[in-house]
């Protein structure tokens, strides 16, 4: 259910700063993909495809947040709206995106766009504004004291997710060097086994891909966190620049691992990765995972965010993920979810909605805990 801070400004509708202004689905498909490239913090979440997979394309929408007349930030909400009566919620993951390539980022621009987006769909459109914002826990704290002024409360029950983000700006050889010595053996192994690394972004991929996932799923007892077929459909509406990079290992005629990752913006993302049953010794994914980290280097990527640790629930994937790491990457956590509303009827049905959400997903652990399977956070079933 809905349980979150009070929020300090109630139904009020703030104006932008002098100098700002947005515009609100103003833009197609071709325009928001140019719009992306020129963000660091650009990322799959914030794609077309990815909320039209999700949601159909008739329940995505667009704000662009402009200064001076140049787009300084922009969000693609997913909306659900109750029928017959003006209620629902617009949920927003990992936006809005502001960081542009040039220049330093702003925290202004980011206040401004919250509060863009809070009189867009909480105040003229009565849903509930529901963000994830790409903020940690070791952002400067101003950003918090920010979503509280504009009207966000923090949902204070939620676990917040974890995260490890490996630092791309070292050398190779600092990369290399900084790795844990037992991840560090197990990939000199691979690289002694003559495995062959194929990448590539088409459909037969990710097909392969899938099949060892399945069967990774299987073999760990993982409950899947996502429904990996969309994410297939999803790289199959994606324009080519913006496509998941899919990676895979071979050993004779045999896939052995793989990966899948997104690099939109300045930050690649880990997605999915998996080991086939027969694949298991030969090491295949830490193979992988430096194929990806040099194509990374050599693409102008700044950080890899291994999406997703749980030290208690999943220890296998931590240790492989934090010895990947070493001693360059850092242990973080998002700042969690904001919410916020100026409608009670598009409140009570969200708190409805959470709530069942949360019955919902208490009885799938129970039942998957009676049969000897853990659940497993996003990213987390990895190649193991």
């Amino acid at each position: 259910m809905l349980r979150c801070e009070t929020s300090l400004i109630g139904s009020k509708m703030r104006e932008l700063r002098s100098g700002y202004a947005s515009e609100v689905d103003a833009v197609d498909e071709t325009a928001w993909c140019q719009i992306l490239e020129q963000f660091d913090d650009a990322n799959i979440y914030q794609t077309w495809s990815y909320d039209e997979v999700r949601g159909g394309r008739a329940n995505i929408s667009h704000l662009l947040l402009r200064k001076n007349g140049d787009i300084v930030a922009a969000a693609q909400a997913r909306i659900v709206k109750v029928p017959l009566i003006k209620a629902g919620i617009a949920y927003i993951r990992w936006g809005p995106f502001w960081r542009r390539h040039e220049g330093e980022a702003d925290p202004e621009t980011f206040c401004q766009a919250i509060r863009a987006l809070r009189n867009e769909y909480a105040y003229r459109r009565g849903l509930v504004l529901r963000l994830y914002p790409i903020l940690f826990d070791n952002d400067a704290p101003c950003f918090s004291m920010i979503l509280r002024e504009e009207g966000f409360s923090a949902f204070v029950e939620e676990k917040h997710s974890r995260t490890l983000l490996l630092d791309l700006s070292l050398p190779l050889e600092g990369l290399r060097e900084g790795l844990r010595p037992h991840w560090h053996r197990y990939l000199k192994v691979a690289e002694r086994s003559g495995l062959e690394i194929v990448d590539g972004s088409d459909d037969k991929g990710f097909e392969l891909f899938i099949q060892i996932y399945r069967q990774m799923v299987t073999r760990k007892g993982f409950v899947e966190p996502n429904d990996i077929g969309e994410f297939r459909r999803i790289q199959d509406r994606l324009p080519e620049k913006f496509k998941m990079k899919v990676l895979l290992c071979r050993a004779g005629d045999e896939v052995c691992a793989g990966l899948v990752c997104s690099a939109i913006g300045s930050t690649a993302v880990y997605l999915f990765g998996a080991t086939s049953n027969s694949g298991l010794k030969k090491r295949g994914s830490y193979l992988l995972h430096w194929r990806l980290i040099e194509w990374l280097k050599e693409n102008r990527r700044a950080v890899y965010d291994l999406n997703g640790i749980d030290p208690v629930v999943n220890p296998g994937t931590y240790k492989f993920k934090t010895d990947l790491c070493g001693k360059n990457g850092k242990d973080v956590c998002f700042l969690g979810r904001f919410d916020s509303y100026t409608n009670i009827l598009s409140y009570s049905f969200v708190a409805c909605g959470d709530g069942l959400r949360t019955i919902y997903r208490s009885l799938r652990k129970q039942v998957a805990e009676r049969a000897g399977r853990v659940p497993a956070m996003h990213g987390e079933a990895n190649a193991l």
